[in-house]
Parts: C-alpha cells; sequence; structure tokens
C-alpha cells in the first residue's frame, strides 16, 4: 500500500494478524512491547534432521477453544532461545522465521515455539517485530480491521 519498510505503521493493543505461508487467514494477536521476540502457540514440536539441517515440526490451532482447522508446518530451526515468561519462569524455544501480516503489511520475524493454551492470544508480537516501522497506540485494537464475523466467532474469545 505504498508503505516503506520504515513507515510508521499505526497498530492498536491488540490485532487480527495472519500467517500467509502457513495458510492462516487470520490469528489474534497481542502486540506485546514487553517482549523482545514474537512467540506462536505451537504444539507437537518436534525437532528433525533435514538434508544435514535441524528442522522443526509442529502443529498451530488458530482459534482460541477450538481444535478445527489444525495447521501442521516444518520449518528450517533458525536459533533456540532462552525466553522468561511474564511470570519469571525462564525456558529455551525453538526459533524460526516466520512471515506475518500485520495492519496490511507481511514482514518476516523471528517467532518463538510454545504451548500458549493458557494465554489469551495465540501469538504475541515483540519489540523485533515492531522496530520495522509501526508504532503502537495502546488505546485502541484492531486497526488492521476485523477478521469476519463467522472467524470471529470460530476464535470464541472476545473481541
Amino acid at each position: 500500500m505504498g508503505r516503506t519498510p520504515h513507515s510508521n505503521t499505526l497498530t492498536g493493543w491488540r490485532e487480527w494478524a495472519g500467517l500467509p505461508d502457513l495458510g492462516v487467514e487470520w490469528i489474534k494477536a497481542k502486540i506485546d512491547t514487553g517482549a523482545r521476540t514474537s512467540s506462536l502457540h505451537a504444539f507437537d514440536i518436534e525437532e528433525f534432521e533435514r538434508d544435514g539441517a535441524d528442522w522443526v515440526r509442529f502443529r498451530v490451532r488458530p482459534w482460541q477453544e477450538s481444535t478445527a482447522d489444525t495447521v501442521v508446518a516444518e520449518y528450517p530451526v533458525h536459533d533456540r532461545r532462552a525466553v522468561r515468561s511474564s511470570s519469571g519462569h525462564a525456558a529455551t524455544r525453538i526459533v524460526v522465521k516466520l512471515r506475518i501480516r500485520l495492519v496490511e503489511r507481511v514482514i518476516t520475524v523471528e517467532v518463538t515455539l510454545s504451548n500458549r493454551d493458557e494465554m489469551g492470544f495465540r501469538m504475541l508480537i515483540g519489540r523485533e517485530a515492531l522496530r520495522r516501522g509501526f508504532v503502537v497506540d495502546p488505546a485502541r485494537s484492531f486497526l488492521g480491521g476485523r477478521a469476519p464475523k463467522e472467524t470471529r466467532r470460530r476464535n470464541r474469545g472476545r473481541d
């Protein structure tokens, strides 16, 4: 839409994002300036080797409280990082590079894989992604638009 990678794209504190390479059109994300790296709800995480390189296979459920539309993904392992949760618990997580759509822009970001079943959002978008030209207005939500009503119903979470 004519924006440069360094534009100031306004985003709210929560947004409907997309994961184009996974075929996930809509996933509710919390914009989290307190988190360095973005995080995606993933489960059945299984590491394996392909052509001498470390890869990971995982499943993604884009909807809260629902097993519908589960996606299986395979990506090269980009990194492993020690991550401290908001509760202070430290764990090593696998990092992959994923394309995400946020407020009509598509960017490639580093994403940690973790089980977020107990969390209110399937995805967190952290500072490393946001410093690519996003400005957060903490008083607003869904500046990139809302998922269609049918999709929002499937999510079952508040929006």
